[in-house]
């Protein structure tokens, strides 16, 4: 975290740099600028977050409802990183728009930037995705419009959005199943002479549900009470370090029912763990009125760091947690802080700064799959590829971007498209059509969606090494028609399966099919690849124009595939 007076980087934002074809703007679009007043700001003449969350909140609201026609409440908001403090006097500009909408859920971007008015310099604060769920109406449940993307940078986020919907359903299960296996292993907490009782941290407070805190629907706004949760999350974090706090993350939480006017909001927050540069602060959300039970609104995990006079995080002193249950949230935060190391490692990093092949282990399979298809599907929005040849309908495309050379292959096969699916995701079978797959075993069934294989291939020189590859493969279904069935492959590595004398170990970033249902009987498949050098001696032939072994391999694909379209033993036990 720096400074609203460190500028880094200018702002290089997809949502903020794409340039408009022919004066277009996305309908669902919504702006909003702030000057940050005193009465925004904390004693350190910063912004407060919750200030921020508020503003961020009312305009990702204000592009879902104009989307949907109708009202609108927040349902969940993914992690926030934020990447720099905002000054009193600098603008606040929020873009928000609606990425893609299901069936009554739709996905909001938000980008949040400050701009300097005296050096016209402008710098990312942070980018957040929300859900927001259109309110029923006196006709019933609501059935959302489509969202038509019309640039490459929509269909990019438009496709990301199905995948990181997936990631928002099963994110609570796979959060508490590694908890609960990575708390086992902790053993028991650590006692510290000098260390802060954690019951000095904890906060409680209440607050009445006003008018102005609510929307047209009675229903209080989602980041008002995200602003409410920030206030005694920032106590509590104080009295840790007897100093001023400075919010760094917020990880994904969901709202888990609604709030109205008149409702007593108890905001209650305590400093889960400190480590050396930061800690970790719960915080929970009830509401009551009158006599009745207390109803659960919302929990999040935020994370502080304390900046010392150069901007720098400072050391923090230990905190002893309370007996039982502190105890337990002690533990679960230290697992939580390597969950989110391996999310902020492999999920937000550029494609080219993840390395080829990072460790695979049950923590962070969610996040590798995420990352392996989201990669494919990025190749797939790209609209720059430049025709290298042709051959009976076969077509091999290359594109050369930030010195990366990637492919893709098109053909059509007059298969089904879910049975083309099937039949192209056991990687086992692959070396019945092509012959660069010499060996392929299964290595380890993660879930139905998720497989590890080992593949062995030729050497391409007389009397050299084959190479062998550890491959992640993530299968994809549509989420609906406007989506492709997917198989990604990437390289991972797995202590069980070290490289061997045998072969050379290669590497592969990012490969897959796109499988695309043209009608009942007739499907367009497109192979990707991101060349590696491990893969380049493999095709340079082709894309220099000197060979078409593509148009034999993917003939073999085409062959392989009619023949078995009609085989039911392709399919695995799951789709039978």
């Amino acid at each position: 975290m720096t400074s609203e007076g460190n500028y880094g980087d200018t702002v290089q934002d997809p949502l903020f740099t794409e340039e408009s074809e022919e004066g277009y703007r996305n309908p669902t679009e919504v702006k909003m600028s702030q000057i940050v007043l005193p009465c925004h700001a904390n004693h350190c003449g910063e912004l407060s977050v919750g200030q921020l969350l508020k503003w961020m909140d009312s305009t990702a609201c204000l592009s879902a409802e104009r989307h949907a026609g109708c009202s609108c409440i927040t349902a969940s908001v993914d992690d926030i990183h934020f990447e720099h403090t905002i000054g009193v006097g600098k603008v606040v500009n929020i873009i928000a728009k609606v990425n893609r909408a299901f069936t009554s859920s739709m996905e909001v971007g938000i980008l949040v930037t400050c701009e300097d008015l005296y050096t016209a310099k402008q710098w990312k604060v942070c980018h957040a995705f929300a859900t927001f769920v259109a309110r029923r109406t006196e006709a019933g449940k609501v059935q959302l419009k489509q969202v038509i993307p019309h640039t490459q940078m929509e269909q990019m986020e438009y496709s990301l959005a199905a995948e990181r919907r997936r990631m928002r359903l099963i994110h609570a299960e796979i959060i508490t199943d590694l908890l609960s296996s990575s708390t086992a292993q902790l053993g028991e907490c650590r006692e510290y002479q000098d260390a802060v009782p954690a019951e000095r941290t904890r906060v409680e407070s209440v607050e009445l549900v006003l008018p102005p805190h609510a929307n047209h629907q009675v229903s209080t706004f989602g980041g008002q009470i995200m602003a409410w949760m920030e206030n005694v999350a920032t106590i509590a974090a104080s009295r840790l370090c007897n100093a001023h706090p400075t919010l760094r993350s917020i990880d994904m939480f969901h709202f888990r029912g609604p709030s109205h006017i008149g409702d007593r909001l108890v905001l209650k927050a305590i400093v889960n763990n400190a480590f050396k540069h930061s800690m970790e602060v719960g915080v929970c959300a009830e509401a009551y009125q009158g006599g009745e039970p207390l109803r659960h609104i919302n929990s999040a995990f935020m994370t502080f760091e304390v900046l010392d006079s150069d901007r720098k995080p400072s050391t923090l002193p230990r905190i002893r947690p309370e007996p039982v249950d502190g105890k337990r949230r002690y533990q679960e935060a230290v697992a939580r802080k390597k969950i989110r190391l391996d999310r902020k490692y492999i999920i937000s990093c550029k494609q080219t700064e993840v390395p080829l092949s990072v460790p695979w282990d049950p923590s962070n399979q969610m996040y590798l799959s995420y990352n392996n298809v989201s990669a494919l599907k990025l190749m797939d929005t790209r609209n720059n590829w430049v025709l290298t040849s042709e051959k009976n309908k076969v077509r091999l495309y290359t594109l050369e971007e930030n010195h990366m050379l990637c492919f893709k292959v098109e053909m059509h096969v007059s298969v089904p498209a879910e049975q083309t699916f099937h039949l192209l995701s056991d990687l086992r079978r692959r070396k019945e059509w092509d012959q660069h797959y010499e060996e392929c075993e299964m290595i380890n069934q993660a879930d139905e969606e998720d497989t590890l294989y080992r593949v062995a291939t030729p050497s391409v020189s007389k009397g050299g090494k084959g190479k062998d590859f550890i491959l992640l493969a993530s299968r994809r279904k549509p989420c609906d028609s406007r989506d492709p069935y997917l198989i990604a492959l990437r390289s991972v590595t797995l202590p069980t399966h070290p490289p061997t004398e045998d072969y050379t170990r290669g590497e592969v970033l990012c490969a897959g099919f796109t499988i695309w249902e043209e009608s009942s009987t007739v499907t367009k498949i497109t192979y990707y690849n991101q060349a590696t050098p491990g893969v380049l001696p493999y095709i340079s032939t082709d894309i220099a124009g000197l060979s078409s072994s593509f148009y034999s391999a993917f003939s073999a694909c085409s062959h392989f595939l009619e023949t078995n379209k009609d085989s039911l033993a392709a399919l695995p036990p799951s789709a039978l």
